[in-house]
Formats: C-alpha cells, sequence, structure tokens
C-alpha cells in the first residue's frame, strides 16, 4: 500500500484595509508588496552585499531614484525596479571596462559591448513606462480660427501625438498686413505679342 503524504499548504493573509506607506516604492497599495519589490532592488545593486555601509548607502540612493519616479502602480513598480537595476548594471560595466588594463584589449572590449547592450536595456524599459503611463498616445486636438469678415472662416483639425507635431494658428491662417486683396477686374484684357505677327487681343 503507498503511502500519500499531505500537500504541504501555506496560509496567505491580505490585509484588508492597507495603509500603504511604502506605495512611492512599489506602486501597490499593499506595504507587503512594496517592502518585497525594494528588498529585491537592494539586493540587485552591483556592489559588495558584505558590506553593510556601502550597500546601505547604494540601496537608499537607488530607492531614493524610485521614490521620484514615483510608481503608480505595481506594473510601473516592476518596471521602474528593473531600470534602476540595468542602469547600475550599464554603469558598473563601463566601469570595469575602464579599469582593465591596456594590454586587456578583448575584456574591455567584452566589458564595453555588455555596457551598450544594457543601456540599451535601459532605453526599451524607459520607453515601456513611458507607454504605460499613456504618453504614447495620440491625442486628437481640434483648432477653431475665425478671422475678419474681409477673409474667410477657417476651421481645421490638428492631430498632435508622439511622433507628429501639432500646427500653431499662425501656421493655420496667414493674414495680411497690407489689407484686403483688390478686386480683379474680370473684363480686363492685357496686349499679348502673338507669334508670327499677328493681331493683338483689344
Amino acid at each position: 500500500m503507498t503511502n500519500v503524504k499531505p500537500e504541504k499548504t501555506i496560509a496567505i493573509e491580505f490585509d484588508a484595509a492597507p495603509k500603504a506607506k511604502l506605495k512611492a516604492l512599489g506602486g501597490a497599495d499593499r506595504d507587503t508588496w512594496n517592502a518585497r519589490l525594494s528588498n529585491l532592488v537592494a539586493a540587485a545593486l552591483p556592489v559588495n552585499q558584505d558590506n553593510i555601509e556601502a550597500s546601505k548607502e547604494a540601496a537608499t540612493a537607488a530607492l531614493s531614484g524610485v521614490v521620484d519616479i514615483n510608481p503608480a502602480d505595481p506594473v510601473e513598480g516592476m518596471l521602474i525596479a528593473q531600470l534602476i537595476v540595468a542602469h547600475e548594471a550599464a554603469l558598473s560595466m563601463y566601469r570595469r571596462a575602464w579599469q582593465q588594463p591596456p594590454e586587456y584589449f578583448e575584456a574591455r572590449t567584452r566589458y564595453l559591448a555588455l555596457a551598450d547592450k544594457t543601456t540599451r536595456t535601459v532605453a526599451l524599459l524607459t520607453e515601456r513606462l513611458d507607454q504605460h503611463r499613456g504618453r504614447g498616445q495620440q491625442q486628437i486636438v481640434v483648432k477653431h480660427v475665425t478671422v475678419n469678415a474681409d477673409q474667410a472662416v477657417v476651421t481645421d483639425s490638428v492631430v498632435s501625438g508622439k511622433s507628429s507635431e501639432g500646427l500653431s494658428s499662425a501656421k493655420l491662417v496667414a493674414t495680411p498686413t497690407a489689407g484686403p486683396m483688390p478686386i480683379i477686374d474680370p473684363y480686363a484684357t492685357e496686349s499679348v505679342p502673338v507669334a508670327g505677327g499677328g493681331t493683338k487681343a483689344k
């Protein structure tokens, strides 16, 4: 007869009325998430974790940056956490590259390649954060421009967004400074020479 071991269960408790004192660090309403994310960021920094003073100083500086970026929700908290750590890693790779002796050209080149790759990750995370916050969405702005009685009424729609440039009212309407345009006589004629010695228009 096979003995079946009972499954191990883990009791998880959630605060029904979270206070979110640490929301600026993780973007969540529950500080268990915010504290967990903060600890992960501090442990992922490229410093000697055995050096208490150095790790504390680095963690304080990095988490201060997180607070300034101000995550609004847990998704932003994750993106910002990865952004901070990737930024630290990129600068660490650059530092290691220039610490290599000149004769270790291949090692220096390798560190610079890793730093360049990490820098691209930083740019990608920054773009994703902007898109999540809605900065990448286009907005439609309708501008109505009215001019004096001698001219027409201009109504135009201007689409502005991340990659398009909105038009100003000065570009929509060019207001002349010399007054209204003169009226042209439709019956006025002009003498035009005709090839072959023909007659002239009267």
